[in-house]
Formats: C-alpha cells, structure tokens, sequence
C-alpha cells in the first residue's frame, strides 16, 4: 500500500508531469493567461512569458494551448530540448508544424510555402499562433532573425504568424542578439514564486482534484512548506511528495511541521532567509 491509499488518494496529487486537471490558476497565471490571448487574438505578432525553474511556464504553456484550440486558432506547441539547432531546422520545423510540405533545403524557398500555407489559413479566417517552449535554448543570432522574418510576413488584414515564446529570463538576452526583433515585443508577461497564501491554495487544489476530502496537513506545515520551497511550485511538489510518503511511513493521518522539516533536511532546503 502507497500512501495514496493510506490517505485515500484516487492518484498521485504531486507528480511532476503536466497534467491539466491539476493546474492551478492563480492571479497571476490567471492574467498572464488573459494577456497572452489577447495578444494572438489583436494580432500583435511576438509575445513572452519568462519565470524562473519551477514557476509553472510550462503548465501554463500547455493551458493556453488548450485554450487557444478551444477558440479553432491554429495553434502548435515546439519544444525546443538543446541549444544546437540551426536556422535551417528551425525554419524547416515551422513548416512542419504549420503542415507545409517542402522538400528544398533553401531558406528562401521554405519561408515561400510557408507565407503561401499562412495566406491560405488567413483566407479561412484562421488566426495562427505558434507556442515555443524552452525557449531560452534558442540562442543564436541568426535564429533570431529568422523569427523576425517570419513576423514579416504581413496580408492586407494583418500579420500572419504570432510567436509566444516561453522560458527563463536570460531568453531576453537572446533576444536582444536582433534589436529590431527585440522591440518588436507586444506583450511581456513575469511569472513569480507563488506567495504563502497562494502556496497552501495550491496544495489544497491538487489534494482535492486527486480526491482528498480532509486537510493532510496542518497550517504550521503549510507554512513550512511554504518556508522551505519559497514559493516555487515544482519544489513545493517534491516537498509535498516526500511528506506525505515520510506521514504514511510514520501512520501520521495529518503531516506536521516536523514532518515537512525532516524531508527538507533531506532534499537539502533551506527556509527563506537562511
């Protein structure tokens, strides 16, 4: 028996998988998501989102993502999991992603079929946005300016192609590589560590989407946990996992504060401060 069972959890409440029920919308995730939206739907062609490790950017990719289909915009989603890439493979990636056949290796001739792929989706009065995950791994100049020349592509009703770009905040160093690409930004959004109440909301709202029906914690073990992980949802997570594995362990019903301080001596937290 995990300890799922011993709280009478339906599922794992802490995974560290996207998982869309459990995500969690607070104020800030909550505008951040309404002023994303708004800059696809005004056309207003490059948008960022940049947080810390941890901060939800990735959660919240997939929400938006979500929600654009739900509004039957053509939105794709790229991952981008190394560094290396060239301008080519990235130009050859859009193409994919927007279902462009192009079987040349020269640049000239991809950005062609895909402003001819994007004026036929404009004619079907479809708004195209693509979503760009890690994307502080885009860090050469050139890529940069390829993103640029893609936010050229323009129809007599407005851009063609919308970026929201997602990653840590050193993406903005990249993209000051293009100036011009750089001031080009419409809409910036800053996702922070979440604060104490929104930190014990948080725990509380993945608890009760995995079928909790009584507290598990007490509220000096909230604060710990708030202490220990300042706020950060992929630590407070990993710390949530550990005490209530160390509670059942122990056959605590309720985990304590001392509980939540020995798993983070454990993984090696420290509380805010120290």
């Amino acid at each position: 028996m995990g300890y799922e069972s011993f709280y009478k959890l339906k599922e794992h409440p802490f995974s560290f998988t996207t998982d869309e029920k459990y995500y969690y919308d607070s104020p800030q995730h909550s505008k951040a998501l309404v002023k994303l939206l708004h800059s696809v739907e005004t056309g207003k062609g490059l948008a960022l989102l940049i947080g810390d490790i941890g901060t939800g950017k990735t959660t919240l990719s997939r929400r938006l993502l979500d929600q654009l289909i739900n509004k039957e915009i053509e939105a794709t989603l790229l991952v981008i999991i190394h560094s290396e890439i060239t301008s080519l493979w990235f130009l050859k990636k859009i193409a994919l992603m927007l279902e462009t056949p192009v079987e040349s290796e020269n640049k000239i001739d991809i950005i062609t079929a895909v402003y001819h792929r994007l004026l036929d989706l404009t004619g079907k009065n479809k708004k195209v946005v693509i979503l760009i995950d890690e994307a502080n791994m885009l860090q050469r100049k050139e890529i940069m300016e390829e993103i640029r020349g893609l936010l050229n592509l323009e129809s007599e009703h407005g851009k063609l192609l919308n970026f929201i770009l997602f990653g840590l905040p050193e993406m903005e160093d990249y993209l000051k590589l293009d100036p011009p690409l750089y001031q080009r930004i419409a809409v910036r959004c800053a996702l922070e560590a979440l604060d104490v109440k929104a930190t014990a909301n948080y725990i509380i709202h993945r608890l009760r989407v995995a079928g909790c029906t009584r507290p598990l914690f007490t509220r000096e073990a909230l604060q710990k946990l708030f202490d220990y992980s300042k706020g950060v949802p992929r630590t407070i997570n990993a710390l949530c996992d550990n005490a209530l594995l160390e509670g059942f362990l122990l056959k605590k019903e309720i985990v304590d504060q001392k509980i939540v301080d020995d798993v983070s001596q454990d993984l090696g937290l420290t509380q805010a401060g120290n």
